[in-house]
């Protein structure tokens, strides 16, 4: 089992040291947090969506009799790094602006590291073995980023061997499912036979056949 690197997690040999700076740090941000709800609930309310880069200064900007510089800045790191935004990220979700326009898509990078952030703190609270989930996770997470295995490796490079293994068994499983995806389209393109014709000859779902296609004419294919 991997441990975790949470920054949050509090000393072992000073637990209420530890607890009281984050119960400080939450309460100094609060207020601003609420005038951020308040001025911007697309964004920061019920659901959260992934932030665009520079929104910090956008936001100075924008408001500048609103926020100061310190607490804005530490209502938006304790903000993106809860659990309820890290999902956000990882879902892979694009980034968006204040007006709450997608600007632009979210690094594979940076969804790669909200999905293993988010397995730590799970794993942190269970005994169970997560790994298997993770797996699936990153497997969606590398298919989505459009990049080659190489590429996805190289941007996602870790120091922990364990979670380097479980990457490695998931580029190698949606590998083999490529493979698979593959040589059934090589099929169905040369069977002259309707997706659900061809679907009902080998014994497959015809949904499963049309998720194939369209996966091979999307553009990040």
């Amino acid at each position: 089992m991997m441990t975790s690197t949470n920054p949050e997690a509090a000393p072992a040999d000073a637990p209420q040291k530890s607890k009281t700076t984050h119960t400080e740090r939450m309460q100094s941000v609060q207020p601003v947090l609420e005038q951020l709800f308040t001025l911007y609930p697309h964004l920061f309310g019920a659901e959260f969506l992934p932030l665009k880069r520079g929104i910090f200064q956008d936001l100075l900007e924008k408001h500048p009799d609103v926020f100061k510089r310190d607490s804005l800045k530490a209502a938006l790191g304790v903000h993106t790094r809860s659990t309820r935004y890290l999902q956000c990220v990882a879902a892979g979700k694009q980034r968006h602006d204040l007006q709450g326009l997608a600007v632009e898509d979210v690094a594979p990078e940076h969804v790669y590291a909200a999905v293993v952030e988010l397995f730590r703190r799970r794993q942190m609270r269970t005994q169970d073995d997560l790994r298997p989930q993770l797996r699936t996770q990153l497997m969606a997470a590398y298919e989505a980023s459009g990049l080659s295995r190489d590429e996805y490796v190289s941007r996602t490079q870790s120091n922990d061997a364990q979670l380097s293994a479980v990457l490695e068994e998931a580029l190698e499983q949606s590998e083999q499912k490529l493979a698979r995806q593959a040589a059934l389209l090589k099929a169905f393109e040369g069977s002259g036979k309707t997706v659900e014709a061809f679907a009902e000859m080998y014994g497959l779902k015809p949904r499963d056949v049309k998720a194939a296609l369209a996966r091979k004419h999307s553009p990040s294919s």
